[in-house]
């Protein structure tokens, strides 16, 4: 296959193996430590001779306090761009706090083992290995994470992942998010995420896109920048924090959608304090959610689900909401559930 063939190949694939910088981790996880006190994390979609989630948790497996530590790597069959491995087959290692001489574990002291499968996060033995885990923390493939946040939630698991900013509104994590059993993280929606790319990606990007939307270049480096977020049933002390609200109701300043009955806040920081109606406001209103302030109605119907006919106006749209005949972005409609006068 060619160069530009495997190129074209890596661009359909959806970059699924971005990998993770160690300063966003390092960041997010400053906020969870006192959860992973004498608990077993598993990193089900990592190389560890290249992943900086393997790296961060055996670099901080005393001071987290961590029981064990799991990684598997999933070995694909159609060797393309991203492929770090050099092995025929798929690998895992456990790891329970051993360290060298140095302080600093290397793969060679931990031993690596074979997996009799590909490393699927989906197969049956690395199922077996997440019935062992506490918590789960890697950056799962953006194309399966539908599949990747079920399983999470058909085995009752912790987690601390990266998605993709959309996800918010898919038919299977909204409803999670609507009831309290997945959150968004602590680093804000609107800051970057960007992901080291292997040299070849790194420059199709650069003579076919432009910088500052598909990637950016740090003291000299590529960097790739994808829409991505962190997502967590894990509790931090951001999702408890009181939104101060200012501003004041009025007709003129909030008006309603043509087809829905909710009242448009364009801007999160704009929610008025002494409405106690339906509004929508943007996705990015999550970043801020209290579930003790605000309740999540729903979001803007998706394809006719059904599930805020209550709310609808006879109007030739329903999906995306419409404010004086211009659409406007999707939507997230809420309530306060303690307005002030």
């Amino acid at each position: 296959m060619s160069a530009n063939r495997n190129l074209h190949k890596a661009k359909v694939n959806k970059k699924d193996e971005f990998y993770t910088q160690l300063s966003d981790i390092e960041n997010e996880l400053y906020h969870y430590w006192p959860h992973f006190r004498d608990k077993v994390v598993y990193c089900n979609c990592d190389d560890p001779r290249v992943s900086n989630f393997f790296r961060y948790f055996s670099l901080q497996f005393e001071p987290l306090g961590l029981k064990k530590l799991i990684t598997t790597c999933y070995k694909n069959q159609q060797v393309d761009m991203f492929s770090q491995n050099d092995s025929e087959r798929a690998i895992w290692l456990e790891y329970d706090g051993t360290r060298n001489e140095t302080g600093v574990p290397s793969i060679e002291d931990i031993g690596v083992r074979h997996l009799e499968g590909n490393g699927d996060f989906r197969s049956a033995e690395c199922i077996e290995l997440l019935k062992q885990a506490d918590i789960v923390v890697t950056n799962p493939p953006f194309s399966l994470f539908r599949e990747y946040v079920a399983q999470l939630i058909e085995y009752d698991k912790k987690f601390l992942i990266i998605g993709n900013k959309n996800a918010i509104t898919y038919k299977e994590i909204f409803p999670l998010i609507k009831q309290n059993k997945m959150w968004v993280g602590v680093t804000p929606m609107s800051r970057d995420l960007l992901f080291d790319l292997p040299k070849e990606y790194a420059q199709f990007l650069v003579e076919t896109k432009r910088e500052g939307s598909a990637y950016k270049v740090l003291d000299g480096v590529v960097k790739g920048r994808s829409q991505s977020m962190w997502f967590t049933n894990l509790d931090h002390k951001k999702r408890h924090e009181e939104l101060i609200l200012t501003k004041r109701y009025s007709p003129e300043k909030y008006p309603k959608y043509d087809n829905y009955d909710a009242t448009e806040v364009s801007k999160t920081k704009d929610i008025p304090r002494d409405y106690s109606g339906a509004m929508g406001v943007p996705i990015t209103f999550l970043d801020k959610y209290n579930p003790e302030q605000f309740e999540i109605i729903w979001t803007t119907d998706r394809g006719g689900d059904g599930m805020i006919e209550f709310m609808k106006k006879p109007h030739d749209r329903h999906d995306a909401p419409v404010v004086r005949g211009k659409g406007v972005y999707k939507r997230i409609f809420i309530r306060n559930k303690r307005p002030q006068a």
